[in-house]
This record gives structure tokens, sequence and C-alpha cells, in this order.
């Protein structure tokens, strides 16, 4: 009896010392993300008012740090699991939350800076995620979750979404669960882009609308079809202001260490194939996925990653700041770093911002927004990213469960 206990015991000490050995090296840095906010950012208070800008919060009250001439204030609070944003035609502030089920408006119409109280416009839905306004007059409000996208007709008064009929059938949930919805600028703008992240961390994905861009045109029963491929997990989609190509955020693969491999920022192009299960970044090669090297020259036929973003900061929400915009921010890119749980030295959970010139080229990067990640934990988590013409910014926080407002508070030329 004593041999079998003592492999038994053997056994499990193995185990318990390659469990601690896989924590050390991947989860240690993990609490961030998972662990709840050391402190409520929602229940700091305004702290001052300006006109034609509303309240805004003493930067000496909240730990979030902005550019010289910026000021930020809480839009709206109790919205757990806020994802992503969209103006509907009036002008009215939409955020889907993806762990409610649910997709709500939130109207300001005194245009006070601060949310009157959320509105249902949706709910018991499949995780949505992907919000759009289509093409048509009046224009119908696309939702996508988990498993299809549906388009609503569209009250902008009432605030009411119904009617719906399914447009698109998706892969069901998997690792990445989220669809990320984008129509494509004129003269495409009834082609509807969808995004679906990977079934897996890595590895051959048996359902063909996997780790794709597809694409639909919903202006008359068009059939889904691949738009791009080889990505990974591009959550987010946004067109430049004025080449309209389609920009895209890209998570890397977990569990090759801290630094490998980068996220991405792509240029997505229709047809392109941009590598991942078989190589990230600048067409590197995964040698760990792929040992024999089978796919080491299809590598070198792939699209390369347009700017790669430090491993595990987890890149979503991304807007071009309009042109309406003083010329030290115009056309430049600002992106949410949702934050690392995969590396041992946390990372992102901060707004950056990346200077680009007229046509996109990449000039360099700086911090936009910093502070939600503290000694303690993290206050939050930044996701979506909308800027309107006027200006006004706003940022989803599914960790805060808030939307913020940052406004640039010299508004001559405006």
């Amino acid at each position: 009896m004593k041999k079998p206990l003592v492999i038994v015991a053997f056994i499990l000490a193995a185990c318990g010392l390659w469990a601690g050995n896989f924590y050390w090296h991947n989860l240690r840095g993990s609490g961030p993300a998972f662990k709840p906010p050391p402190r409520d950012i929602a229940e700091i208070p305004p702290t001052a008012r300006s006109p034609g800008v509303g309240p805004l919060i003493d930067p000496a009250a909240i730990p979030l740090q902005l550019p010289k001439g910026f000021a930020i204030n809480i839009f709206a609070r109790h919205l757990q699991g806020a994802r992503v944003l969209a103006l509907d035609p009036e002008g009215n502030l939409l955020v889907s939350l993806t762990s409610q089920g649910q997709v709500v408006a939130l109207p300001d119409k005194h245009e006070s800076g601060v949310a009157e109280a959320p509105v249902t416009v949706l709910a018991a839905l499949n995780h949505p995620h992907g919000l759009a306004f289509g093409p048509e007059k009046p224009p119908r409000l696309y939702v996508a979750e988990t498993d299809k996208v549906s388009a609503y007709d569209y009250d902008a008064e009432q605030l009411k979404a119904e009617h719906p009929r399914k447009i698109a059938d998706l892969p069901p949930g998997g690792r990445h669960f989220t669809r990320t919805l984008l129509f494509l600028p004129p003269p495409h703008e009834h082609r509807l882009l969808i995004s679906v992240g990977s079934d897996c961390n890595v590895c051959v994905e048996k359902d063909w609308r996997y780790a794709k861009i597809l694409a639909q045109d919903v202006n008359g029963g068009g059939h889904l079809e691949t738009y791009a491929s080889g990505l990974r997990n591009a959550v987010f989609l946004a067109p430049h202001p004025l080449t309209r190509h389609v920009w895209a955020t890209e998570m890397g693969r977990d569990f090759l260490g801290d630094d490998l491999p980068p996220d991405e920022i792509n240029l997505i192009m229709p047809g392109a194939d941009y590598g991942w299960p078989w190589c990230y970044g600048k067409r590197v090669h995964d040698d760990q996925f792929d040992p024999r090297g089978t796919h080491r020259e299809f590598c070198k036929e792939t699209i390369p990653s347009f700017i790669d973003i430090p491993a595990h900061s987890a890149p979503l929400g991304l807007a071009f700041f309009p042109a309406a915009w003083p010329p030290e921010f115009r056309y430049h890119l600002l992106v949410a770093l949702h934050g690392s749980w995969n590396r041992t030295v946390p990372t992102g959970y901060k707004v950056v911002r990346y200077k680009l010139d007229a046509a996109g080229n990449y000039l360099g990067v700086e911090d936009f927004i910093t502070g939600w990640l503290t000694a303690e934990g993290a206050l939050g988590r930044p996701v979506d990213i909308l800027i309107k013409d006027n200006g006004d910014m706003f940022i989803s926080d599914d960790k805060a469960g808030v939307v913020y407002r940052v406004v640039y508070k010299n508004k001559k030329g405006y």
C-alpha cells in the first residue's frame, strides 16, 4: 500500500511544482486585471464647472494624468462591463454592456457634460459587443452578439430598438467571444465588416469564420465572406479620416514570455493574410507553435504589423483625432490599452497617442492618459474611444463600470 501512496504523493508534488512554476512565469502579474479596484473611481465627485465644458474633476482628486489643457469627468456610472461606444443619429451616446447582455443609451439632452439616467435600448442578449448605425435612411442599429449580427429599427426620440432581423450567423463563443462591427466608408457604405477572434490561444481553426475579419453586404442578401485573415483577435476597427483605410488593433498570443509576441496595429487590406497562427509581428515565425518550420516561407508572404505594441498590453479601442483639432493633434491616433494579465510585471492600463502625419505614416508614441494602474491594483481598464466632431471624447471602462468624458479646455478654433 505504501508504494501507491508514494507514487500519488510524487505526482501531486510534481503537479504542484509545475503549477507554481506556471503561475510564477505567467500569472503573478495578473492581479490588476482580475482583482476588484482598490477604490471606486466613480465616487470621486466633480469639483469644478466650466461654461461650455461641464463638470470637471480636480486633477488632485483623481489619479488620472492627462496632457496639459485637457480635463476629465465621469460622464456616466453604474455601467458594469461597458464596452463599445456609438453615437445615434441624434447624438445620443450608446454603449454595449457585454457582461450584462444589454445595450443602453446615455442621453445628455441639456449638454451638461453628465449623462442622465441610462435608458435600456436592448436586453437579454448574448454578450452584445459591436454597435453600428447603418447607411439606411433612417439608419438601423446593427448589434453583434457572440453568435449573430442583427439589424433593428431604431427610434432616436424614444431610444428604442425593435423588429430585429438577423443578417449573419457567427460561430459560437470560444476563447474570444466578442464581435465588432464597422461599416466601410463610401462608396462601400453598405459593406459591413465583422471582426471575429480566434477560438483558442494558438491553433488551426476548424471553423473558417474564426480569426478573421468577415464582410457582408447588408443591401440585399449578401453572403458572409472573408475580408482579411490571420488575425488572432482584431477587437476594434476604425477608418483613417483621410486615406479611409481600415486600421485594427490586434492582441497577440499568450505564454511566450513577458515580451513576446508584440500586440499590433494593422492596416487592413481586402484579401490579405496577417499570419496567425504561424507568425506574428513583422513576419516573425512562431517557432514554438510550428517547431518544424512548415510555414516559415508562408510567413514571408503575410502582411507585417504596421506598429508593434508591447506584448500583453491588450490594445482595444482606437480613434483618430478629427480635422478640427489643433495641428499638434490632428490625425493622430489614440489607442486604449486594456492592460495585461499574462505578464509578470503588468503593462498597459492607459491610453496612448500615436503620432502620425496626414498620410498615416508613423512618427512616434507617447502616453495620453495614465494612472489607472496603481501599486494597490487597477482602478479601471479603458476599452473604447469615441471622439465627436466637436472634440468631446468618450472612453468606456469595463472594470470601473463608467464612461469618461475628456475635453480640450482651449476650444478656440473649434
